[in-house]
C-alpha cells in the first residue's frame, strides 16, 4: 500500500513540475513573476494551469489506464467468456441511469481489484483484474461492479479533477509567494510584489506543497468510496457489496497483492489497505469500517 501511495503523490508532483517546467521552458515563468505584481492576475494564471493539467489529465484518462495497465476492452457484440461481465456492469448501469453504457475492460493482474475511469458518464470505462475475477464468486464481483458504477454515476471522476485542479492552483500560487519572500526582491510598490521569482526555488517549494496537498485529496477520496459502497449497495444489494468487502479483507490478510503499475489509478480502485501513519494518505478507508458501515445501515 505504501508503495502505491508513493506512486500516487508521485504522480500528483510530477503534473505540477511538469506544467512549471512547460511555463520556464515557454518563457511563461516570467509572467507568472511577474503577474505576482498583481495577487488576483496570479491566481487566475495559476488556476488556469492547474486545472488545465487536471483535466487533460482527466481528458486522457481511458486511454492512460488502457496503457498503463493493458486493460483489454471486451467487444460488448461478441463478448465471449465474458458475457457475464458485460452483461452484469450493463445492468447495474441502466439501474444507476447511466446515459451511455461504460466500456467494460479485463486487466491481467494477480491482485483482487477493480477500478472506473473516464472523462464523462458517457465515456467511462470499467475495468476488471483477472486476479479478482479467479477469487471472487459472481454475486461478489457484481458487488464489486455495482462499487465502480456508482463511482460513475456519482461524478467521482470530475469531483476529483476539480480538487486536483485547486490543489495544483494553491500550490502553484503558493510555491511563487514563497519564492517571492525568500528570494529578498518583494517590493512594496503599486503593484505589490516582485518580478522574476526563481524558477528552480519555485519548483522546489511546488516538490514540497504538493504532498501536503495530495492530504486533503486523499481525505475526499475515503469520503467518496463510503458513498460509492453505498451506491454498489443500492445497485447491486447490500449482501453483494457486504460480500465483496469481506472477500477483499480476507484476501488482504493472506495473500495481499496490490498492482502498482500505474499510481495515478490508485484513487480509482475498489480496494487499499492503509496503516499507521500512511493512513493519512490512504485513497480508501479501512475495510473493516467500510463493512461496519454498510451492516449498520442494513440493520
Amino acid at each position: 500500500m505504501s508503495k502505491r501511495i508513493l506512486l500516487l503523490i508521485a504522480t500528483n508532483v510530477l503534473v505540477v513540475l511538469t506544467i512549471s517546467l512547460i511555463l520556464n521552458v515557454l518563457g511563461l515563468g516570467r509572467y507568472l513573476g511577474g503577474f505576482g505584481a498583481n495577487q488576483s492576475r496570479l491566481f487566475i494564471m495559476c488556476l488556469v494551469w492547474g486545472f488545465g493539467g487536471a483535466f487533460f489529465s482527466l481528458a486522457i484518462s481511458r486511454i492512460v489506464a488502457k496503457m498503463s495497465m493493458g486493460v483489454k476492452v471486451i467487444d460488448p457484440k461478441s463478448p465471449g467468456q465474458f458475457a457475464g461481465l458485460v452483461e452484469t456492469v450493463h445492468a447495474l448501469a441502466q439501474k444507476a441511469g447511466l446515459p451511455a453504457m461504460p466500456e467494460v475492460g479485463v486487466y491481467d493482474s494477480p491482485e483482487m481489484n477493480a477500478f472506473a475511469t473516464g472523462p464523462t458518464k458517457s465515456r467511462a470505462l470499467v475495468a476488471v483484474s483477472t486476479g479478482l475475477l479467479r477469487r471472487m464468486d459472481r454475486e461478489e464481483v457484481e458487488g464489486v461492479l455495482g462499487h465502480e458504477i456508482a463511482h460513475v454515476a456519482n461524478g467521482d471522476m470530475v469531483t476529483m479533477t476539480l480538487l486536483q485542479g485547486v490543489i495544483n492552483a494553491f500550490v502553484m500560487f503558493l510555491a511563487h509567494l514563497i519564492a517571492m519572500a525568500l528570494s529578498s526582491r518583494s517590493r512594496n510598490d503599486d503593484e505589490g510584489l516582485s518580478v522574476g521569482a526563481n524558477p528552480f526555488m519555485v519548483m522546489m517549494i511546488q516538490a514540497v506543497l504538493s504532498p501536503l496537498g495530495f492530504i486533503v485529496v486523499a481525505w475526499f477520496s475515503r469520503y467518496r468510496e463510503f458513498r460509492a459502497d453505498a451506491g454498489g449497495a443500492r445497485y447491486a444489494g447490500v449482501g453483494k457489496m457486504v460480500g465483496a468487502l469481506k472477500s477483499l479483507n480476507r484476501a488482504f490478510g493472506t495473500q495481499p497483492v496490490e498492482d502498482g503499475r500505474s499510481g495515478s489509478l490508485a484513487t480509482l480502485k475498489i480496494s487499499g489497505r492503509p496503516s499507521g501513519l500512511m493512513a493519512l494518505l490512504s485513497t480508501h478507508p479501512p475495510l473493516e469500517e467500510r463493512i461496519a458501515r454498510l451492516q449498520a445501515a442494513r440493520a
